[in-house]
């Protein structure tokens, strides 16, 4: 079985950067969309272009359970998973008070829910093959730092932290590492900036004085799926810009 990474929601942004760096680094890719299959389709062929192999799902959180069919879809197609990067999410920005609690559900349901059953079954499929797996859950800055107006949306990404951490403690002895990325402010199209330069968007209250960028987050994924980071589990990696280090008021994502 070669390297094999799986990533939910490939169409833009992080996912699809992750997506062409994992090819890059010699992985067969697999990927589930949601909106756009000719956009996701586009990423498979840039992958297939680094000669990797690439399969494609599409898959809707908001039925969380959908997670573990299109995962174990993937996982059979491409023979394998060695990787998955829990990246699929949606946005969604209301007062605590004025949150409804079918909003509270579906952002729940999408970005914890659905990351679960994503991840029990490519844990399950990993250890039916008895080989070494790396989970990279994508959560935010906000698994730490309150944002006002992102009830729904902050508790289920520090839900998802802790999950990373409760994953990690009792997956580390079977062979598999779980890790996350936090990212801040990220170029991309739930911010309405898909493809623009992290360095176009100024932030100089900011140490790093701006945006970041998808390729950057990215990268950082593809590291803790490497060996270079085999001694790492159960941690997450901020990639912020620095912001965070100022307060919460700077924090986005």
């Amino acid at each position: 079985m070669g390297r094999i990474a799986l990533i939910t929601g490939i169409e833009t942004g992080i996912g699809r950067a992750s997506a062409l760096a994992f090819a890059e680094a010699g992985y067969d890719v697999g990927g589930t969309w949601l909106t756009s299959e000719e956009a996701a389709e586009q990423v498979a062929e840039a992958v297939r272009g680094y000669g990797s192999r690439a399969a494609l799902r599409r898959l809707d959180l908001s039925t969380p359970t959908a997670g573990a069919i299109a995962i174990e879809g993937l996982s059979d197609e491409l023979s394998g998973v060695n990787v998955l990067v829990n990246n699929a999410a949606i946005g969604h920005s209301a007062s605590f008070i004025d949150t409804e609690l079918t909003d509270w559900m579906h952002v729940l349901d999408v970005n914890l829910t659905g990351q679960f059953c994503c991840a029990q079954a490519a844990v399950r499929r990993m250890l039916a093959l008895s080989c070494p797996g790396v989970i990279v859950n994508v959560t935010s800055v906000q698994e730490y730092y309150p944002m006002i107006g992102s009830a729904a949306y902050g508790a289920a990404k520090g839900g998802l932290g802790q999950l990373t951490r409760v994953m990690a403690a009792e997956l580390g002895s079977r062979g598999i590492r779980v890790n996350a990325v936090a990212p801040g402010e990220i170029n991309t199209a739930m911010n309405g900036r898909e493809g623009v330069p992290g360095a176009e968007v100024l932030r100089p209250a900011m140490p790093l004085g701006r945006a970041g960028s998808a390729n950057e987050v990215a990268a950082a994924i593809v590291w803790l799926a490497s060996d270079a980071a085999s001694y790492m589990t159960g941690a997450t990696v901020i990639v912020d810009g620095g912001a965070t280090l100022m307060g919460p008021h700077l924090a986005a994502g």
